[in-house]
């Protein structure tokens, strides 16, 4: 029996399911949802009351019968049950009448991963909506997202720094010749900070106020200009609300042991690169993508410790939901993976 396979892939989507953030790519008209991985909880009836956007802003500020949790940790799976719920809302969410039938969907995954990860992620979305689940590795699909030419038979090496992993991988000829997933990101950042908070000066904060500084004034090198922000939050001793001002030194500082980390995984790629494919990244270097990417003066740290060029993405935060969009456009991948 003949099959139509240009209208079997037409509605179909693709899905970057990340640890902080999952993106929706839908085919033809690019990533269409870009929305926190946090869902809220009734405690008492484990029922959904919000996903996404409204969810993240209960986080830290809710009552007692309403929990807001974060159902991935470090790119797989903590709860399959709440994963499920988010990932069928975001489905109909993105779908509303476009679907006669339920999409074919492309998620990408850690490279890192357990096979019995890998399951549970297939198994949720397909729990969720979906008539069929193609996995695609993240620092693959990141490759192809930002237009990495991974075909040509030289070397292609992609640094995608998300919330719950940082996947490396140098790639040629449509092949992945050696990666490297370490479960050290964004939120181990964030813990970073936290951690340094509590420590410098007895103020306990949560996990969006550590975010905000992050992205405000975190930095990876010396600036030319150091930067400085007012932080508010609880004073662990005298139990009251408290107020102190932090520079963007500090919190290099607080990230730098958690940066050394994601330094030494990329080192250790490079060690395992093939004499030849390294003579190619001396002169093509590396590209980031990533919301990690976005940390002032991460590239130049990078490249002083490696010596090679380095180029942040164009839109690092949706290369990986890209690189699945232009999955979804490749019947010839599609149907090698089927």
């Amino acid at each position: 029996m003949a099959v139509n396979l240009l209208g079997y892939f037409s509605n179909d989507i693709g899905i970057d399911l990340g640890t902080a953030n999952t993106l929706v790519y839908l085919k033809d008209r690019g990533v269409v949802l870009r929305e926190p991985s946090v869902v809220a909880l009734d405690t008492a009836t484990r029922k959904v009351r919000a996903v996404g956007d409204e969810a993240k802003r209960m986080l830290g500020r809710t009552p007692g019968n309403i929990t807001a949790i974060r159902p991935m940790k470090d790119g797989v799976i903590a709860d399959f049950d709440v994963t499920e719920a988010m990932l069928r809302y975001f489905i109909r969410k993105v779908s509303g009448s476009a679907f006669r039938a339920p999409p074919c969907v492309v998620i990408a995954i850690p490279s890192g991963i357990t096979e019995v990860e890998k399951r549970a992620v297939k198994d949720s979305a397909l729990h969720a909506g979906a008539r069929k689940v193609i996995t695609i590795p993240e620092p693959m699909a990141a490759a192809i997202g930002v237009g990495l030419p991974i075909d040509e038979p030289a070397a292609n090496m992609i640094v995608d720094i998300g919330g719950g992993t940082t996947e490396i991988a140098i790639i040629s000829l449509n092949g992945v010749v050696f990666s490297k997933s370490v479960r050290v990101a964004g939120d181990e950042l964030d813990s970073s900070i936290i951690n340094y908070m509590k420590r410098a000066y007895n103020l306990l904060i949560g996990e969006r106020t550590a975010e905000e500084i992050k992205m405000r004034i975190g930095s990876a090198y010396p600036l030319d200009e150091e930067l400085k922000m007012e932080v508010k939050g609880r004073d662990s001793v005298a139990g009251l609300p408290k107020t102190i001002n932090i520079t963007s030194q500090e919190i290099r500082e607080a990230l730098s042991d958690t940066i050394a980390t994601i330094v030494d995984a990329v080192r250790i790629t490079l060690e395992r690169c093939p004499p030849e494919l390294s003579a190619d990244l001396v002169d093509r270097g590396f590209v980031m993508a990533g919301g990690g990417a976005l940390i002032r003066g991460i590239d130049r740290l990078l490249s002083d410790k490696t010596g090679l060029p380095v180029t942040i993405a164009e839109d690092p935060l949706s290369a990986v939901a890209n690189g699945t969009g232009d999955v979804l456009g490749d019947l010839t991948w599609l149907m090698e993976h089927m």
